[in-house]
């Protein structure tokens, strides 16, 4: 029987591929591993837990803050640090109460400015600046925001300019160093994994190409002007992300030096490869844009630090393993087993030794949220018994798990 271990031990020992005392879980960590604010509501009702109103500590998916009292509730093993600003670009600090569309009384921070239209649309500006045109839209029976693509009237494909692209990547300030700072010095004692967004790692993500936190966006800002760029122009794609890396080496550097080994895992980059069916671009693209930058973020922060690291990827991305562990990447998330290729049984023989998977536990597209509550705890105990083996899993939904979700779905575990 293997000792028992505290959470940040046992995800420490999952992430290396060692057998922890029990596998880890997840939920909440991240941006990408989280539940909706309704779902978090719901089973703070289901455990018995104080009738308090959900921050929605990440208003573009409407993610709610998973307290304390619930992170006991549920066994969570991991423990976030939050960037200072959300995606629409402000602070979430002096929470104020928001009614949703769908009737949730939430918290908000107070720079949260929406506002619905004449057809019950809500809208939400960057910045909470109310003067910049709106960066985000949730449809009247929507449970998230859409972003809202802004594209520069000067914009001129003909004549790519690397500045505006890199107007969001800028060295750390004194604003989010102290603001780091506080952070570190709050859970320094935490015996849970500490989990971390770097920032300025994204290279592509397309969540954040439209970029929802810039009042007035300049550059390659819609979601198909981005990927044929990344087809036709693929040179200044990778003098972007060598520009883009050398900002995130420094800041990294920075972070490091005020947070340490406070710091568990790292969540480098979100960009999507693939489809349900396939991947958005050819291996060897991926291998010559993105690789090499990948390998120098990773070979600093293995160099450097005790950190682990972080990509997340949806869809059939079985073909790009190899590279993402040739990277230097140390976990992979969301693995999510429905798409084409992703089968359990052959993502661990074939690279369970040599990468962690984050993730993949039920999927939340089918069995979750249509599934019965036998279907979903099967699921989950063979996910379980498949990843779990000699360590390398840590438990989590496939991404976040969504609205509507039935919460006897939800609570509990073995």
């Amino acid at each position: 029987m293997e000792p028992i271990m505290n959470s940040k031990q046992r995800v420490r020992a999952a992430v290396d591929r060692k057998s922890p005392d029990r596998i880890p879980i997840d939920f909440g960590s991240s941006f990408i591993t989280g539940m909706h604010c309704s779902v978090v509501a719901g089973l703070r009702q289901h455990y018995g837990l104080e009738d308090t109103p959900v921050k929605v500590c990440e208003p573009y998916q409407m993610l709610g803050l998973i307290e304390e009292d619930l992170q006991q509730a549920l066994g969570i093993d991991v423990q976030p640090i939050f960037p200072q600003r959300t995606i629409f670009g402000f602070p979430n600090e002096n929470w104020k109460p928001w009614r949703t569309p769908w009737g949730q009384e939430v918290l908000v921070s107070e720079h949260f400015h929406a506002k619905a239209d004449a057809k019950g649309d809500t809208y939400i500006h960057p910045k909470g600046d109310r003067s910049a045109p709106p960066s985000g839209h949730m449809p009247k029976t929507g449970y998230f925001f859409d972003t809202i693509e802004r594209r520069d009237p000067n914009f001129d494909e003909d004549h790519l300019s690397l500045e505006d692209n890199l107007e969001e990547f800028a060295l750390m300030n004194e604003e989010e160093a102290d603001y780091w700072r506080q952070q570190a010095a709050q859970f320094r004692q935490c015996d849970r994994a500490i989990s971390v967004h770097l920032n300025g790692t994204c290279l592509g993500d397309i969540a954040l190409v439209p970029a929802p936190f810039l009042t007035h966006p300049k550059g390659v800002r819609g979601v198909a002007d981005w990927y044929m760029t990344v087809a036709s122009e693929p040179d200044f794609v990778m003098e972007l992300f060598d520009r883009q890396t050398d900002i995130a080496v420094r800041n990294m550097q920075r972070l490091y030096d005020i947070a340490g080994d406070v710091i568990d895992v790292v969540v480098v980059c979100g960009t999507d490869f693939g489809t349900q069916a396939s991947l958005f671009c050819g291996v060897p693209t991926v291998r010559e844009i993105w690789l090499p930058r990948y390998q120098r973020i990773n070979d600093w922060i293995h160099r450097n630090t005790h950190w682990r690291t972080f990509k997340h990827s949806c869809g059939a991305i079985e073909p790009l393993i190899d590279t993402f562990v040739d990277a230097g990447f140390d976990i992979l998330n969301p693995v999510q087993c429905s798409a084409a290729g992703m089968d359990p049984n052959g993502l661990k023989a074939k690279y369970g030794d040599r990468i962690t998977f984050w993730g993949g536990g039920v999927n939340t597209q089918e069995t979750l949220p249509f599934g019965t509550p036998e279907q979903v705890r099967a699921e989950v105990l063979q996910r379980c018994e498949v990843f779990g083996s000699g360590g390398g899993f840590v438990f989590n939904a496939i991404h976040n798990v969504q609205a509507l979700t039935p919460i006897k779905k939800c609570g509990g575990h073995d």
